[in-house]
């Protein structure tokens, strides 16, 4: 899809994209650039000690990146491996040679992984590599309804100059 690799494209950049998951739209950016995190946090009004929820196309090797230690529990591998992907959020504990100190995890000990099943989310998330973390919010500004179709993101974000 051109499409997809247009997004991939702008995400790897350093400049935040919106992409639809099974739940709500989310306004995406690679969670490990600070800077393109500061994008996010600054276009919604968020504050920025709230963390965001890492997307993964690859939901074992993100856990294996991101975990302390690169292992989780046989609890949470259970429920990765029943409700991955889907809208299951799981926080563990975070490798710190990865995460810690980043914006996207806004200075906790944790980090929050999801592998969303929507089709346009995973071929984004695919192309950026089974484990590269996108940091994704809702993608609206904050306090306000989060958006369920395309429209909704760009009534609420286009006057943050992030769509053009």
């Amino acid at each position: 899809d051109a499409d997809i690799s247009r997004a991939a494209e702008i995400l790897s950049k350093g400049i935040p994209v919106a992409f639809p998951t099974e739940t709500v739209y989310g306004l995406g950016a690679i969670a490990t650039d600070d800077d393109a995190v500061a994008r996010i946090y600054e276009a919604k009004g968020r504050p920025s000690d709230n963390p965001l929820i890492l997307h993964v196309a690859d939901g074992e090797a993100g856990l294996r990146r991101f975990a302390e230690e690169g292992t989780v529990s046989g609890d949470v591998a259970k429920l990765a491996k029943r409700f991955w992907p889907g809208p299951l959020s799981i926080c563990v504990r975070s490798n710190p040679a990865q995460l810690r100190g980043k914006r996207a995890v806004a200075g906790l000990e944790t980090v929050v992984l999801r592998v969303p099943s929507h089709p346009v989310a995973l071929k984004l998330l695919r192309a950026l590599g089974p484990d590269t973390p996108v940091a994704a919010p809702s993608a609206n500004v904050s306090g306000r309804p989060s958006p369920t179709k395309a429209k909704h993101v760009i009534d609420d974000l286009a006057h943050k100059g992030l769509i053009g």
